[in-house]
């Protein structure tokens, strides 16, 4: 196996944030198989690699770089030349481009979705985030009635819905970064997330959505939007409940409905296998093992295979239109 150095634009100040952890996450469990390492390109950091200085010192065919920070992609791939990269896609919608060579892993089906339709040659493979551990009811008394993160929030959520609340019961509104999220978790009987509007300000998808992931796992019933990635986990109705449902009123009667009547939200056991470090650790094993393979034959084969470029999809439709034209004119 080839060494894997990940890069990222730095680990601390502005660049930290739920894309940060999450791929911190996985670079700890790829440790766990092969030598790897992280490497910045952004800002130096005191006992890490810099990008422009260990490109000037290693052999390109014996490493592996893994990009993920989505804008700054087409730029690493531009530099990193005929490198061997793997793009770990967490959001959807960047609106790049990547040759057949790049394979690419990402965190949700959602995700997935996308590449395979933008990128149809390519290798793709789906790995998603870790849950960890910690996660988990701890059977703790639960004294937070509703719990909201204001990053990512809707305008909707925090000046409507939250206010109406406040006055009813016992709001937790957190703006800033928390230590033991699970703990907070496990105190809580609701949690809210509708990142819809953020999202489609961004112009990009939510990549995963872990909170609401880690907050069932916590215990807690959670009313949510179910945007992009949301949905590859969130179900109505069956493991939480959909948020900005119609009106404001009809919001307020059903998140009050489930926190005069709490019971704790428990799934069964075959629900979070997907996530937990057992199963990434095995199927990083697999892909990381296609990918490496992938790499030692890629030297001795040429692409091949016509991709969907803007003009090739415009001939493909006007040869269809044709097509349709004259089997229309035949039946006449």
């Amino acid at each position: 196996m080839r060494k894997i150095y990940f890069l990222l634009p730095g680990t601390t100040g502005n660049f930290g944030g739920g894309g940060l952890w999450a791929e911190l996450k996985i670079f700890s469990l790829v440790q766990q198989i092969c030598s790897a390492e992280i490497v910045t390109y952004r800002q130096r950091e005191p006992n890490r690699l810099f990008l422009t200085d260990l490109l000037s010192d290693i052999n390109l065919e014996e490493c592996i770089f893994i990009v993920s920070w989505g804008f700054d992609v087409p730029q690493l791939v531009k530099k990193l030349g005929v490198a061997n990269i793997i793009y770990h896609a967490h959001s959807a919608g960047y609106g790049f481009d990547l040759p057949a060579d790049i394979p690419i892993v990402t965190v949700s089906r959602n995700t997935m979705g996308y590449w395979g339709q933008r990128s149809p040659n390519s290798l793709i493979y789906y790995l998603p985030n870790q849950i960890g551990d910690e996660f988990s009811n701890l059977g703790k008394e639960r004294d937070i009635d509703i719990l909201v993160q204001a990053r990512k929030s809707s305008t909707y959520l925090l000046t409507e819905l939250v206010p109406e609340l406040q006055s009813r019961c016992k709001v937790e509104l957190l703006d800033s970064y928390v230590e033991d999220l699970a703990g907070l978790f496990n105190r809580s009987k609701i949690y809210l997330y509708d990142s819809a509007e953020y999202w489609g300000v961004s112009g990009v998808t939510e990549g995963f959505g872990l909170p609401p992931l880690e907050a069932l796992a916590c215990g807690c019933r959670v009313f949510s939007s179910v945007n992009s990635a949301l949905a590859d986990y969130l179900d109505p109705g069956f493991n939480c409940h959909k948020i900005a449902g119609y009106s404001l009123e009809y919001d307020l009667e059903r998140i009050l409905a489930v926190l005069n009547d709490f019971t704790v939200q428990s799934l069964p056991e075959s629900f979070w296998r997907e996530y937990r470090t057992e199963n990434i650790v095995r199927r990083l094993q697999v892909i990381l093992t296609e990918i490496n393979q992938f790499f030692d034959r890629r030297k001795l084969l040429k692409p091949n295979i016509d991709g969907l470029t803007v003009w090739r999809k415009k001939q493909l439709w006007l040869k269809r239109s044709l097509s349709k034209i004259q089997q229309k004119l035949s039946k006449e």
